[in-house]
């Protein structure tokens, strides 16, 4: 019987080749995608290949130690990472199901009849034993369980890609975060320079007031302007302290953990060559968000062959072996023996409508990862060469605030010499100080908008997925 059985699924797997519904190809992308960059003429740019450990670019080993934490440490990727394995478990699930099922039984009843239903001489009560092994085994004749393996496979490796797609977020927001962290203090060094100037400016006016060469208005006016610039400085503290608690937690730590060398940090770091950003193919193969739809489309188009192998029949080779005895002394006889074997068919005919529902439902489901893919690929396109231009344009704009404010130091500076020498007024040094302090405020916004558009063109290229904890 055995050798039987064994010869039947042989038999049965041999047929196994054919699978309902299409097969899987790869979506084609624009032919354009491939170019290179709009964008990628900017000398602030090369078109080299991307580089995954983009943060490195920086060198600086504090900002590579948090990027460490955060990929060890945060929440989201522990998420991540739980729901990789949710999709591992149900890739096993399916692939079982390519497998014999087995399951094995037992029991033993002691019951006692009435009199009223007992034969004379029959004993009233008795023990029951009962023991079997069930096997069965779905011969996969039009691919229903090969194509659900090919739809876990495919929700799996999403899984992954989704997973790289939280590590690209996570890293671009810690080291967004570290420059906000940096850059903000260097505003605070900006705004409490920019204090300390006006406070000089305070005590000359104050000075000459007192001499009787100026009038008491001017003194106010110097006064009022450097309680103005004053002010700023809380807003720009609590701004740092955002920055240093939303660095905390991405690393998986609570606020009062976070280290003092990032407290004290006060450097932005600045890159020291252009961005390297490769072209339209590599990207496109480097995007975490592209390769999931990819998958999921991959997925949804094996369960239109899952739910096409329902319009056939289903045949499940089967059998059980098993005893049953009364009384424990019996139980491994011959006797008691009892075995079934023989092949089942269910087949959903000749009403086929609900099936073929599920196929229709499948087919939109495939149609829409399709559309969602193309959406994909193209927001991936638009949201580098936004990035490009952004980062393009964030460099001149503070190169142009840079030659201003050089400007507006140099009409400072001259504004107090002639100021000294009595051939200005007061409200010309004051515009003076007025425009320098603004013109500094408005590079050190202009320097930290650099920085952070660096960080939304390396979060555009995809990069640091590749650095995947074991």
């Amino acid at each position: 019987m055995t050798r039987n059985f064994i010869a039947l699924l042989l038999g049965a797997s041999a047929l196994t080749a054919c699978a309902a519904g299409p097969d899987y190809k790869a979506p084609a992308t624009p032919t354009t995608a491939a170019a290179p960059f709009i964008g990628a003429a900017s000398p602030a740019v090369s078109a080299a290949a991307a580089q995954d450990r983009w943060w490195t670019l920086y060198n600086d080993p504090l900002l590579d130690s948090l990027v460490g934490d955060a990929l060890a440490a945060n929440t989201d990727l522990r998420v991540a990472v739980a729901r990789i394995e949710r999709a591992r478990a149900s890739l096993r699930g399916a692939k079982s199901d390519r497998l014999p099922q087995t399951s094995l039984g037992a029991s033993a009843v002691r019951s006692r009849t009435s009199a009223a239903q007992s034969l004379p001489g029959i004993d009233r009560e008795n023990t029951i034993y009962d023991g079997g092994l069930d096997i069965s085994y779905e011969v996969d004749l039009f691919g229903r369980v090969k194509r659900g393996v090919e739809a876990a496979r495919g929700d799996y490796a999403a899984a992954q890609a989704d997973a790289d797609g939280v590590r690209v977020a996570v890293i671009a927001d810690t080291v967004r975060a570290y420059l906000d962290v940096t850059a903000t203090a260097e505003r605070l060094a900006v705004a409490q320079r920019t204090v300390d100037l006006l406070d000089q400016s305070v005590r000359i006016t104050s000075a000459r007031f007192d001499a009787g060469r100026s009038d008491r208005l001017d003194v106010i006016r110097v006064t009022t302007l450097r309680e103005q610039q004053k002010a700023a400085i809380p807003a720009l503290l609590a701004d740092r302290d955002a920055a240093l608690f939303r660095l905390a937690t991405l690393t998986g730590r609570t606020p009062q953990d976070l280290p003092d060398t990032v407290r004290t940090a006060i450097r932005t770091p600045q890159l020291s060559q252009p961005i390297p950003v490769g072209d339209g193919q590599a990207l496109l193969a480097r995007r975490p968000d592209v390769r999931a739809a990819e998958r999921r489309l991959a997925a949804d188009t094996a369960r239109i062959g899952v739910a096409t192998a329902d319009l056939y029949p289903r045949i499940t080779l089967g059998g059980s072996v098993g005893t049953t005895a009364l009384g424990g002394g019996n139980l491994f006889g011959g006797g008691p023996l009892n075995w079934v074997l023989g092949p089942l068919i269910s087949w959903a005919f000749p009403n086929q409508e609900a099936i073929r529902a599920r196929i229709g439902s499948a087919e939109a489901d495939s149609a829409a990862s399709l559309a969602t893919f193309d959406g994909t690929v193209l927001q991936a396109l638009e949201e580098t060469e936004r990035s490009l231009s952004a980062y393009s344009h964030a460099i001149e704009r503070a190169q142009t605030l840079s030659a201003a404010r050089d400007e507006a130091a140099r009409a400072a500076r001259i504004s107090l010499a002639r100021q000294r020498e009595g051939q200005i007024d007061f409200l010309t040094v004051l515009d003076a100080q007025r425009t320098l302090a603004s013109a500094e405020a408005d590079l050190a916004t202009a320097t930290r908008a650099v920085s952070f558009a660096q960080v939304d063109l390396f979060r555009a290229l995809g990069g640091g997925w590749g650095n995947r904890p074991a």
